[in-house]
C-alpha cells in the first residue's frame, strides 16, 4: 500500500469504468474539445499566455495532437499520468507576461491554472446532453470528483479548486461574470476567414493532396469548427464571451448530434475510441479476466 506522501506525488488517474473513462476516450470528445479550449482562452490571462507563447497559429495540427495526447494520458496513462502532469508544469514555468487588461500574469498562478482545468467539467457536462445522453445527478457528481482527481495529476492543489459540485457553480459563474471576454485568441478560434496551414502529417501523397485541395477543403471545415465550438459551449459561457447563436443553429446542432448519437455507439471499438483509450480498455479487460 502506498503512503499518503507517495499518493500526493503520484496521484492516480480516474478509475476504469468511471464517467470520465467513458467520455474522454470516445471520438465524440473530439467535438467537445474546441468549446473547452475556447472557454479557457476567453480568460484574459490564459488568452494572453496562449497568444504570446503558443504555436497554435503556425502549427495548429501539431499543437492539437500534442494536447490530445496529453489529455488522454491524464485519464488512461496509468503511472505515466503523474509524470505528464509534472511535464506540463515544467513547460508552463516560464510562461508569463501582461494580459489584455494590463495585469501581470503567470501560467501557474493558481487562479489561472485552475481555470484552464475547470473549463472541462461544464463543457463535458453540457456537450454530453447533445452527443451522448444527459448525465444523471449521480453521474455529474462522479464526473466532478474524477475531474478533481485529474486536477491533482496536473498539480492543482485542492485549496485552489472548489471541492464539491455545489461550490463549483458559484465559482464558475463568478469567473464568467468578472473575467471572461472575447480575447484575440477566441476570435482566431471561431473565425472562418483566417488562414490555417494544411495538416503536415501522414504519408507524402496525403500531405501533397491536402496541400493542393486545402483552398477548397478549409472554408467548410472552418465553418464547421465555428459551429461546433459555439454550439457545444454552455449557453452562459457563450453569452459571457459574446458569441451569437440562433434558434436555427440550435435546431441544426440538435439534428447533427442526433445522427452522431445513433451512429457512434454501433461503430467497432477501433473506430469509436481514441488510441490511448482503446489500449487502456483492452488492458483493463485483460486484468479483469486474469483476476477472475
Amino acid at each position: 500500500m502506498s503512503s499518503p506522501a507517495a499518493e500526493a506525488r503520484n496521484p492516480a488517474p480516474p478509475p476504469p469504468g468511471g464517467v470520465l473513462w467513458s467520455l474522454s476516450g470516445d471520438i465524440r470528445a473530439l467535438l467537445m474539445l474546441p468549446a473547452a479550449l475556447t472557454l479557457q482562452v476567453a480568460h484574459p490571462a490564459v488568452g494572453a499566455g496562449v497568444d504570446e507563447h503558443s504555436v497554435f497559429r503556425t502549427d495548429p495540427w501539431g499543437r492539437g495532437e500534442r494536447s490530445l495526447r496529453s489529455l488522454q494520458l491524464w485519464v488512461y496513462g496509468g503511472e505515466a499520468a503523474a509524470e505528464e502532469g509534472r511535464r506540463l508544469r515544467r513547460l508552463h514555468r516560464t510562461i508569463q507576461g501582461t494580459d489584455t487588461r494590463g495585469r501581470r500574469y503567470h501560467a501557474l498562478s493558481p487562479a489561472n491554472y485552475a481555470w484552464v482545468h475547470a473549463t472541462g467539467f461544464p463543457v463535458y457536462q453540457h456537450a454530453a446532453r447533445y452527443l451522448v445522453r444527459p448525465l444523471t445527478p449521480a453521474q455529474e457528481r462522479a464526473l466532478y470528483r474524477e475531474w478533481l482527481q485529474v486536477g491533482r495529476i496536473l498539480g492543482i492543489h485542492d485549496r485552489d479548486m472548489p471541492q464539491t459540485i455545489e461550490e463549483f457553480w458559484p465559482y464558475y459563474r463568478k469567473v464568467l461574470a468578472e473575467e471572461i471576454e472575447s480575447t484575440p485568441v477566441v476570435e482566431d478560434l471561431v473565425a472562418t476567414d483566417r488562414p490555417v496551414p494544411p495538416p503536415d502529417c501522414g504519408p507524402l501523397a496525403l500531405r501533397l493532396s491536402l496541400k493542393l485541395l486545402w483552398p477548397v477543403l478549409f472554408p467548410p471545415l472552418a465553418r464547421f469548427r465555428r459551429f461546433v465550438t459555439i454550439g457545444l459551449m454552455p449557453p452562459e459561457a457563450r453569452e459571457a464571451i459574446g458569441l451569437e447563436w440562433t434558434d436555427a443553429q440550435e435546431r441544426t446542432l440538435r439534428r447533427f448530434c442526433g445522427v452522431v448519437r445513433r451512429v457512434v455507439p454501433v461503430l467497432p471499438e477501433r473506430l469509436r475510441y481514441l488510441p490511448y483509450a482503446r489500449r487502456a480498455r483492452a488492458a483493463h479487460r485483460r486484468a479483469v479476466r486474469a483476476g477472475e
